[in-house]
Order: structure tokens, then sequence, then C-alpha cells
């Protein structure tokens, strides 16, 4: 009996400095629900207390979906954590409230607020970590959901020893451990049963209504049916499939700044270059895109991701539709992917029409224009590398100046043009993206545009030899943040 305790500690301790879970020195904070495997997990990190060199907290929380059950559950484990000598806090949420209120299943919202309440409980304590009972049988459950929800290769890795989630309650990160992930689910029962510890039991494990119960309970036995030893074959197929992920990843990562680009709240992917890439590497980028949006790749299954690699062959001006309002758009030479509430135009909305000041200035929303008059001097003309400063022909242009954005049948002629061209011909051969272009400041003369800001001046009204006088115009940004909703 001590020799088999002993064994599995060293098992335990072998896993946790293998994976680098736990480090001298620091709390851990460790969710005790009552049943087997949490009991078994708190039990086994208090022995381990010193040769660890760590600090401990135990944390349970009251769901209230069971009653005078889930009551006596919160008593068992306060008892046990005083007997063992370790500090522990309980608190009770409304899972059913929030669930009802969110819209989500039983299980999303248990989940949702289990693990809100521990990362608060963690950042309070100044935890660096919360170990949780996951055993290798919640691995193989884990693997055959993702397996029925249509997983790619990445969730056929299952649970990992370690990982970060991303409440969307707080969005504080909590760092997730799991020093029991090569113990089997009987393992844990005899250590209880060894230690005459007496774990609950929860009759929700018994509810068909949550998947994982019919997957342990319906579909195990009959897949063990066909193969007796298909729990050891999914693991195998989870240590194959972890490896081979994670040397996908780290080819992405390092292709990350080669084909992406990322600016605030919007991920830019480089169409060309994506392209050239092996499909399991176009893959990963868009799944690093949406967790570098995210924080977490939650509800992004692999027929989104396929459906975003199906994206890089659309014409421009194409968007799709993601989970968590995300929106991946297709524009000249590349993808962007960001909130379908934010658009990527450098430019502030733009409506109506404003007469200009010449000279002098104009203040319109988002934009500050000035305007003077100068004496042409040498061959300088004045225009600007951004495009948000040209000079003009006086004469020729005038000095009755609007400012508006495009209208439908708009024409002008193109610096270096010799006729007339439709304006939306040339967004379309300017590459301008499709929703930039209302808010393009269009600035015109009674007579015809001006020019298109940011892109190109008329022909009519360039500065040459026999130019006198330019007109000088300068927009410029008045809005601090690039980012509009629309």
């Amino acid at each position: 009996m001590k020799k088999s305790a002993a064994s599995l500690e060293q098992r335990i301790i072998q896993f946790i400095r293998k994976h680098n879970l736990i480090s001298a020195g620091e709390t851990v904070l460790v969710a005790v629900s009552g049943g087997a495997d949490s009991v078994c997990l708190l039990h086994l990190l208090t022995r381990l207390q010193t040769e660890l060199d760590i600090k401990l907290h135990a944390a349970h929380l009251n769901h209230k979906l069971r009653g005078s059950e889930a009551e006596e559950d919160a008593w068992y484990v306060a008892n046990l954590a005083d007997k063992l000598g370790i500090p522990i806090t309980l608190d009770t949420r409304d899972v059913a409230a929030f669930r009802a209120q969110n819209r989500c299943s039983l299980e999303e919202a248990a989940r949702e607020v289990r693990y809100s309440f521990l990362s608060h409980l963690a950042d309070s304590l100044g935890a660096s970590c919360t170990a949780v009972g996951h055993t290798s049988d919640d691995q193989v459950e884990t693997i055959l959901m993702h397996l029925l929800r249509g997983s790619g290769i990445a969730g056929l890795r299952g649970l990992q020893p370690q990982s970060v989630l991303v409440t969307a309650e707080n969005k504080l990160p909590l760092t997730i451990i799991r020093p029991l992930l090569e113990i089997s689910r009987r393992e844990t029962v005899n250590y209880c049963r060894r230690f005459k510890l007496e774990p609950r039991s929860d009759s929700s494990n018994a509810l068909p209504e949550f998947l994982r119960n019919r997957v342990r309970l319906e579909l195990m036995p009959v897949l063990k049916s066909y193969n007796p030893q298909i729990d050891a074959a999914l693991l195998r197929l989870a240590t194959i499939a972890s490896d081979e992920t994670s040397y996908i990843e780290e080819q992405a990562s390092n292709l990350w700044d080669k084909v992406a680009n990322t600016e605030k709240d919007n991920v830019y992917l480089n169409r060309k270059k994506m392209l050239a890439l092996p499909l399991p590497l176009q893959r990963q980028l868009f799944r690093t895109a949406a967790d570098k949006l995210l924080g977490n790749l939650k509800d992004i299954e692999s027929d989104h991701i396929e459906a975003m690699v199906e994206f890089l062959s659309k014409p421009a001006g194409k968007s799709l539709c993601l989970p968590h309002n995300l929106k991946l758009s297709t524009e000249h030479g590349r993808l962007l992917l960001n909130s379908s509430g934010i658009t990527s135009c450098p430019f502030p909305p733009l409506e109506g029409e404003t007469e200009i000041n010449v000279p002098g200035e104009t203040i319109i929303p988002g934009w500050q224009i000035k305007t003077d008059i100068i004496q042409r001097k040498g061959d300088s003309i004045g225009n600007d590398s951004n495009g948000l400063t040209s000079c003009l022909d006086l004469d020729k242009a005038g000095a009755r100046l609007l400012v508006r954005q495009r209208k439908r049948g708009d024409r002008f002629q193109p610096l270096g043009m010799s006729q007339l061209k439709k304006f939306q011909d040339f967004m379309v051969d300017a590459r301008i993206p499709r929703t930039w272009r209302s808010r393009i400041p269009i600035l015109c003369s009674p007579k015809h545009i001006l020019w298109v800001v940011g892109w190109r001046i008329d022909d009519r009204v360039k500065v040459t030899r026999t130019t006198k006088k330019m007109l000088r115009v300068q927009f410029i940004r008045t809005a601090d943040d690039c980012r509009f909703r629309n």
C-alpha cells in the first residue's frame, strides 16, 4: 500500500518537473470539487508540499445547481482542507442565472463561471497557477468530444499539461496546470480509498444531457467492444498530434513576421505569400491570427479555419463572418482579420459637403484642413509622402473649394492621364479597399474633382512651369485613434 502511494507520488513529481508546471516558492491554487480526482490532487500536493517547496490554497465553488447535495460538497471540502492544514476559499455562484443571461449551454455556463471565480481568486492570492484534477480518462473523453465536433489535428491533442485561459467575464489570464493528466480515474479512486478520504459523488455526472457524460457512459463502452485498448490508442493519437502540431506551430511562428502584420485590432495577411505556403502552415497562420485577436481559439472550429483558407482565392471585396464577431475580408493583395465592428480605414467617417476657406483653416469631423497660397519657386511642388498635402495650380483650381465624399457617376482625370476616368474604375485600379471608399475626402471645385485625398490629383490642375501661384492644401488628422466603428 505504501509502495503504491509512493510510486504515484513520484510519477506526479516527475510529470510536474518534466513539464515545468511548478517552481519552488510559488503559491498554487487547487480547485477542489469534492470528487475523487480533485480530492486525490489536493491530498497528493499536500504530501509533496515540502519536497516541491510550494504553498497551497484550496478553492471550492458551489454552482447552486444541486441544492443540499452541493452544500454538503462544500462542507466536505472545507473539512478536508482543515484536516490537511490548507487554507481554503469557498464561494457560491448562480450558474443557472448566468446561463439564462448569456444564452449558452449549462456546461459552458458552469465552465465560464468556475474559471472566472478561479482567475479572480488566483489573482488576489498572487498564485502562479491553478491546479485541476483532470486525469487521463478526461483526456480520452476530451479527444472524442473534439472528434465529434469536427476538430482539426490541433484538437486531437486534447488537454495540455499547462494552458492559459482568459475568461470572457473578467479577461484575467488563468494558468491551468494538470498534474494528474497521466493518472487514470481508477488510480485516483484507489488512492482515496487507500487514505480513507471518502470523496463525494456528483449526481450530475450521470445526467445524459451533458455531452461528456454521454461520451463516458454510452460511447466509450461501444468503442471498447471494438477495441478494449481504445484509451491507450487515443492517448497515443494525442501524443502524435501534439508533437506534429507543435512543429507546425513553431514553423508558423517563424513565418509570422514575413506574412502578417498586426495593427492594433487588425491582422493583415499577405495573400501571395500565404498562397505559396503548404496548406498546414496556412491553417496554422489563420489560427494564430484568430488567437492574437481573441486571446484563445474557443469556438473556432476546423470548418472555420477551412473557410478562411478558401478565402485566399476569393476576389477583393468579399467577407466572411466568424465566431465572436470576427470578420475576414479580402482586399487587393491581402486579407484582413478583425472585429466585424471595426474598420481598418485610416480615415474617419465623412458626411455631406463642406466649403473650404481659401486661404485659411477649416475644421470638419476628424480633419483639420489648411490652405495657403504660395509663390512657385523653382521646381518645388510641395507634395508630401503620405499623400495628405498637395499643391495645385491656383489659376486652374480656383479659390472656391469644397470637400465631400464620392458620388455616383463621379469622373476625373487622374494625374498623368489624358482622358477622364470613372471614379469607380480608378478606385478599383488603385486597389482602394471597398470599405474605405466612402471615407476618402474628395476635394472639388464647382467644375470638377481636383484631388482624391491620399491618392491622386486631377491632371488639369497640376503645377507646371507656367504656374505662377500654387494653392497648397493640407489635410491633418485630428483623431488620436485610427480605429472607427461603423
